[in-house]
């Protein structure tokens, strides 16, 4: 029965990212993984960040001699991940998740013959990051600008408690879907939130005063992935913004 009630909350989760994509190129589910398994993705990723694996992240097109700029454009710390480390098993689970409803988005769209036509193929490890409080943030960016193979990004939020009108830390979308507005998303636990990962949606993180975690995973256009590669010899893990 709880396989069944899981299956079937999946496939309306699908749904709905094929539904909002189409529609918005965002979309946000909250109650995403359930609260019980979000604390233990919560207490995974402390316990990751203060064994001292994180490293500041880079910024596309910025040198390490200009350190100091990108810290300007960007002041998280990162790391990447499989599942298969160890105090892992709960993201590993995430990430076979996130690859379901992906799946099902690429069926769905099959079926009905709408939205994202191109063969989804691959993605990234598991991204996590910490934005480390003190008006830590990420400046106005889009994912991939360049065509490098990102298709859609998947960002899950483990931040307990999280007020954005004490701490900041808002993910705030400019999609060109709605070109007059903008769209603020608090980081609160077990928030997960698909959108496309090229420049229809620009994005920040605002400046967090407290620390803020989040899981990134990009899935790739199988087409313009394996067109990058040739072009750029490009690897694996080209993914280096945080939401």
């Amino acid at each position: 029965m709880q396989d069944s009630f899981r299956m079937e909350r999946l496939l309306e989760i699908s749904q709905s990212v094929v539904r909002d994509l189409d529609k918005y190129g965002i979309c946000v589910v909250d109650n995403f993984m359930g609260k019980e398994r979000a604390e233990t993705i919560h207490r995974s990723v402390v316990s990751m960040y203060d064994t001292g694996v994180f490293v500041e992240g880079e910024t596309v097109g910025l040198k390490s001699s200009k350190l100091g700029t990108a810290k300007n454009v960007r002041s998280d710390k990162i790391t990447w991940v499989d599942g298969s480390e160890n105090n892992c098993a709960t993201i590993a689970h995430l990430i076979a998740t996130v690859d379901t409803i992906i799946m099902n988005f690429i069926r769905i769209n099959r079926l009905t013959q709408s939205g994202h036509q191109t063969p989804i193929g691959g993605r990234t490890k598991a991204m996590v990051s910490c934005y480390p409080g003190n008006g830590s943030h990420y400046v106005k960016h889009v994912d991939n600008p360049n065509r490098d193979g990102r298709c859609i990004t998947a960002t899950y939020y483990v931040n307990k408690d999280w007020d954005a009108k004490e701490t900041g830390g808002l993910l705030r979308m400019f999609p060109q879907a709605w070109p007059t507005k903008v769209v603020d998303i608090e980081p609160i636990l077990d928030r997960m939130v698909f959108f496309w990962s090229d420049r229809r949606n620009p994005h920040e993180v605002q400046p967090s005063f407290r620390t803020r975690y989040a899981i990134t995973i990009w899935y790739f256009d199988a087409k313009e992935r394996e067109e990058a590669k040739e072009r750029n010899n490009i690897k694996t893990n080209v993914a280096v913004e945080s939401h």
